[in-house]
């Protein structure tokens, strides 16, 4: 995955909402990520504005969905964020 798309996907403080939702509880449906993202965190947006924002965190590798039956379940791969910090290392720091 570029880079690029990474921190387009992470730029946005819906998409980083619905990955913190994510790594707490990973396989959710929309229903559910749009429920825990109005009552959490006071995001009103549509079912299909937060559709789009995981397709672009899909698209950056960030988040893969799953069907099952007529459900279909979003978990996190945090993994394209090892291109970031792969890119600029953090020293060690000295406490």
């Amino acid at each position: 995955m570029p880079v690029d798309d990474v921190f387009v996907a992470i730029g946005d403080a819906t998409r980083r909402a619905i990955l913190d939702e994510l790594a707490e509880r990973d396989g959710q449906t929309l229903f559910e990520i749009c429920t825990r993202l109005t009552t959490r965190h006071g995001i009103g947006s549509s079912r299909q504005a937060i559709s789009q924002h995981l397709d672009i965190l899909a698209r950056a590798g960030l988040v893969r969905a799953e069907r099952n039956g007529r459900y279909k379940f979003h978990y996190a791969d945090f993994r394209p964020l090892r291109a970031v910090v792969d890119r600029w290392p953090i020293p060690e720091e000295k406490l």
